[in-house]
């Protein structure tokens, strides 16, 4: 298991046909209308490496498309729900996202001092997940899993 930090380099500016492709056949087989809003909304969120919240997201699409805010709110449940997107953590009232189409499934160590986010893969924790299912007779649709609180360089500055 290896921690690291959330931030990562910004995603490559290459093709997001698929995962576009995916996004509006999800609304169309729901019978939602594929607008240039929900489509800016979603390629913003496919080519973001970070976690975000609206307000974030919002800044970042107002340079280059007009949008509101409500937009915004009314596209993430359907972005959440097409596998696109995932919520991660509620921070200062503000739910915060990450991208999730074609990425592995990874937890959260979340620093409470600095607000870091670090991501680690434990894949015990999937073999864990079904067992405790098989036991307890249950079907599990997915899990998060999150850890707080202070990361190697606050734990230093509060020793100072």
């Amino acid at each position: 298991m290896s921690a690291k930090p959330a931030k990562s380099p910004p995603a490559p500016y290459g093709d997001l046909g698929e995962e576009m492709e995916a996004f509006r056949k999800y609304l169309r087989d729901r019978g939602f209308r594929v607008t240039k809003e929900r489509e800016a909304i979603a390629e913003s969120v496919l080519r973001s490496r970070d976690h975000f919240d609206v307000d974030e997201l919002f800044l970042s699409l107002r340079h280059t498309t007009p949008i509101s805010k409500a937009s915004i709110y009314r596209a993430i449940p359907l972005l959440i729900q097409s596998g696109v997107l995932a919520e991660v953590y509620l921070e200062n009232g503000h739910m915060h996202y990450e991208r999730v189409y074609g990425r592995e499934h990874h937890s959260h160590l979340r620093c409470l001092k600095c607000h870091g986010i670090f991501e680690f893969s434990a894949p015990e924790l999937a073999g864990l997940e079904k067992r405790i299912c098989k036991q307890e007779g249950f079907k599990s649709e997915g899990h998060k899993f999150e850890i707080w609180g202070l990361c190697s360089v606050c734990q230093s500055d509060k020793k100072n």
